[in-house]
């Protein structure tokens, strides 16, 4: 045991936990949780954390599960006297009802940002849903660092051939428009009209020219899937025979993977931030920079 090195504790059995203890490197931590008979959970931290730089490492969808114990081991380790806890949420949950839009609505990200930072030192992230926040900063209290997924999606974009790539709407345009133009490829943007939580329309500009190549379909995120499910039929509709998709978050809620793959998507790809069997892409390597820099005992949090 180096006890100059940070621990990482994963408590979710994450394929990203032994990827980064290799890498920066780090002590994986360990720890002793399980749930009683009433529901009520027991943690025991086994790894001596006094005076250690410690990460968390969790990923954040369905956070309501995860939140409470979460906050048991930062406490925890906060009694427990570790030298710093930051936390490493490859997705964020929370960050979609950034404005009260209805008389009375909980903004819940300001308030899950404000319960978040009183926890932790620092935090970092990949590709948080920042809509009309122009960062984190402005609901986060503690430093913060955003990693980008678009070099991973672009990197394996790069070897493709004969594809176009497909932004379902115009928010993803600049997004979109920079892996394009990494790897070389050209592609057209949606409109996206969304009427409800599973009801959502996306129109496409003329693809005459394009629909004899495969179409890519690029996105941040997948929940519900409705958009990839619409952006397909209308793919589809134009005459474009092949597509794929991919994102960096595959949440998938209630096998949405299984209707997108129904649809007759030809390939369904994502990083490693959630788990998933459609897991091909790995932002480990992004990660590394940014959590050393946090966890160093000479160095201030990254720029």
């Amino acid at each position: 045991m180096n006890n100059e090195l940070p621990i990482i504790f994963d408590p979710q059995d994450h394929a990203l936990a032994p990827l980064l203890c290799a890498d920066l490197p780090a002590e994986s931590g360990r720890l002793s949780y399980r749930q009683f008979p009433d529901g009520e959970s027991y943690l025991r931290i086994d790894t001596p954390v006094k005076g250690r730089h410690c990460v968390i490492l969790v990923e954040m969808s369905n956070p309501d599960q995860k939140f409470l114990p979460l906050s048991f081991l930062t406490s925890t380790l906060r009694e427990l006297e570790a030298a710093s806890i930051g936390l490493v949420a490859p997705y964020l949950c929370y960050m979609r009802q950034d404005r009260r839009f209805i008389d009375g609505e909980a903004i819940t990200s300001r308030i899950f940002a404000q319960l978040l930072s009183k926890q932790i030192d620092w935090m970092v992230t990949v590709d948080p849903h920042l809509h009309r926040y122009n960062s984190l900063d402005e609901i986060y209290a503690i430093p913060t660092k955003v990693v980008q997924g678009a070099p991973v999606l672009a990197e394996w974009l790069k070897s493709e051939t004969d594809v176009f790539l497909v932004g379902p709407d115009l928010e993803s345009e600049q997004w979109v428009a920079q892996i394009a133009e990494y790897s070389g490829h050209p592609y057209v943007i949606g409109k996206k009209q969304r009427l409800g939580d599973r009801d959502v329309s996306v129109c496409l500009p003329d693809l005459s020219d394009l629909k004899n190549m495969t179409a890519v379909i690029i996105d941040d995120v997948i929940s519900s899937g409705q958009t990839i499910i619409e952006c397909v039929h209308t793919l589809q509709s134009k005459g474009v025979s092949r597509v794929n998709c991919a994102c960096v978050h595959g949440i998938f809620a209630g096998d949405s993977d299984k209707a997108i793959l129904e649809t007759g998507l030809n390939e369904l790809v994502t990083t490693n931030t959630i788990p998933h069997y459609s897991n091909e892409l790995d932002v480990s390597g992004l990660l590394l920079a940014s959590i050393r820099a946090f966890t160093s005992q000479t160095s201030e949090a990254p720029q």
